[in-house]
């Protein structure tokens, strides 16, 4: 039987929580590695918008959104309830909706600073601490972002987190956040993540 291909980047954090749902449902994809200045012309036909991931399922359908694919991915098999209740998943998909929209939008202006000279990084990276100071507040109270197991909102965040702290690891590091470095370091020594950010060879088409 076929498997679903999978175009990704594995650096993209979006890619990411991606790879890292199908992987925790036990799903096995065909991994393409995309290059971001040459992408393959079949993800493109199937997916004009041009960005990652882009599953392709094998009757065809095609789901090219990140959360979209998790969702998929925790509707075949959610061993350990990372959707939780209904009530439980709102509120994942509302502290979601900022890390994709205020918190992104500062990392982005604080990681690539030199292309938005119209503020010094030090502006957009206390812009991103807001976001961050509020996953410190849930962290001071509980394990996880909505409290004592693992979810969807933790594997959704925690790649955007860490993109975040990569951009000056000496400030993350003493930075007033330490549940959040905790929280964040127990991501990315896991198995898990270990396993999702193996190196695959360019895929061309």
């Amino acid at each position: 039987m076929a498997q679903p291909i999978l175009y990704s980047y594995r650096r993209c954090p979006y890619a990411m929580r991606a790879r890292m749902a199908l992987h925790y449902a036990n799903i096995a994809v065909d991994i393409r590695e995309i290059v971001l200045k040459a992408k393959p012309t079949h993800m493109l036909q199937v997916s004009p918008k041009g960005t990652v991931p882009v599953l392709v399922l094998p009757d065809g359908v095609v789901i090219d959104e990140s959360l979209d694919i998790m969702r998929w991915a925790l509707q075949h098999h959610d061993p350990e309830g990372w959707l939780g209740s209904p009530a439980l998943l709102a509120q994942a998909e509302s502290l979601i909706a900022e890390n994709d929209g205020p918190f992104k939008h500062a990392l982005d202006r604080y990681k690539y600073a030199i292309r938005f000279p119209e503020q010094p990084p030090e502006v957009y990276r206390a812009q991103g601490e807001i976001f961050l100071q509020q996953l410190e507040s849930r962290l001071q109270q509980q394990s996880y972002l909505l409290g004592s197991h693992q979810g969807l909102a933790d594997v959704a965040i925690f790649p955007f987190v860490r993109q975040f702290a990569m951009v000056d690891q000496p400030w993350f590091l003493s930075a007033p956040y330490p549940q959040v470095r905790a929280w964040l370091q127990a991501w990315v020594e896991s198995e898990r993540f270990a396993a999702i950010m193996q190196k695959y060879p360019i895929y061309t088409d």
